[in-house]
C-alpha cells in the first residue's frame, strides 16, 4: 500500500506554508532548489484561503489610507 502522503506533497506543502507565513517567493525558490521562480510560482504555490483574505484585507487598507490622504474629490 503507497504511504499516505507522497513526498511531492510534503514539497508542494511546505512552499504553500512558507509562502503562507510570508517568506519571499525568492527564499522558497531557493528552498526548493528551482532555477526558475516562474516554475516555483506556476508549480508548487498555492494560496490559502486565510493568506488570500489577508492580502485583500491588507489591500483594501491601503487603497483607504491613500484615498484620505488626498482628501476630498473635486
Amino acid at each position: 500500500m503507497p504511504p499516505p502522503v507522497r513526498l511531492h506533497d510534503l514539497r508542494h506543502g511546505a512552499a504553500t506554508l512558507a509562502l503562507a507565513a510570508y517568506t519571499d517567493l525568492k527564499v522558497v525558490q531557493a528552498m526548493l532548489g528551482r532555477a526558475s521562480i516562474v516554475l516555483t510560482a506556476d508549480t508548487y504555490v498555492s494560496v490559502l484561503p486565510e493568506a488570500a483574505r489577508q492580502a485583500a484585507q491588507e489591500t483594501a487598507q491601503l487603497v483607504l489610507n491613500a484615498a484620505s490622504t488626498l482628501g476630498p474629490g473635486p
